[in-house]
């Protein structure tokens, strides 16, 4: 992983039984989530970690995609107590990152500035990296957006696992329908105790609000979920149960 470490430019049911399964679940894992997401006592704030895929399949939708990543930085902004690192790769072997920073608005800057380029993903970096991040300070929350998968998913899933135990969900955002990339997506969101959601240009609002839940969670953990209280709060809770619910 190279560390640029300055963010520039660098190249429904109804049955009795069914509700209380589900409470059950949810309060399962709130009381998790509580346990593993809350912000440092230092009052540092929490981490979180945007990771993107920057290989030229994505180049079609890439303004899309910094603009809905522009809009949870904003987001961000207006919770407050959040910093940032931005990630991608792209090419051969080019896998960069930003410093953690609460000023987003550089970040939005140097999503604009990279351009997609040719070459296989980088799964695997980006999640060593997050485990390597957590070891310096405490990470709440990993953003990853792609639409590929090419590499051992056996080597992904053991990188989510650790991130699972130490705390570290995995919120995969897949554009497209590839099915290689969404069974792979899905078992890392699994065992990190994430959510899977997918990235579709025709529901830019909806992926804008999902972004801005990632946010609150990764700032302030369920509680700050629950205090906000808006629609795509109670979906996100929804996936995370699904995601981190089964064994």
């Amino acid at each position: 992983m190279s560390d640029d470490r300055t963010p520039t430019r660098t190249g429904s049911t109804s049955k009795p039984a069914v509700q209380r399964s589900d409470s059950a679940a949810i309060d399962a894992f709130v009381r998790q989530a509580r346990a593993l997401a809350t912000p440092d006592a230092g009052g540092q704030g929490g981490r979180l970690i945007l990771a993107l895929d920057a290989t030229m399949s994505r180049q079609p939708t890439w303004d899309l995609a910094c603009s809905l990543q522009g809009e949870m930085f904003d987001a961000v902004g207006k919770a407050g107590g959040l910093n940032v690192q931005l990630v991608y790769f792209r090419g051969f072997g080019e896998c960069r990152s930003s410093r953690f920073v609460r000023d987003t608005d550089s970040l939005k800057e140097l999503m604009t500035k990279i351009d997609c380029r040719g070459g296989h993903t980088q799964i695997g970096k980006v999640l060593s990296h997050a485990l390597k991040e957590n070891e310096r300070g405490k990470v709440n929350a990993l953003v990853y957006i792609g639409d590929a998968m090419e590499e051992g998913i056996d080597d992904l899933a053991n990188k989510a696992g650790k991130l699972g135990l130490h705390g570290v969900p995995v919120f995969a955002f897949q554009e497209g329908h590839d099915p290689v990339a969404e069974a792979a997506f899905k078992e890392i969101a699994r065992l990190s105790k994430g959510a899977w959601f997918r990235f579709d240009r025709s529901a830019a609002s909806a992926l804008s609000k999902l972004l801005s839940a990632v946010a609150v969670f990764a700032s302030g953990g369920l509680k700050a979920l629950e205090a906000r209280g808006r629609a795509e709060d109670r979906l996100m809770i929804e996936h995370l149960k699904k995601a981190g619910g089964r064994g």
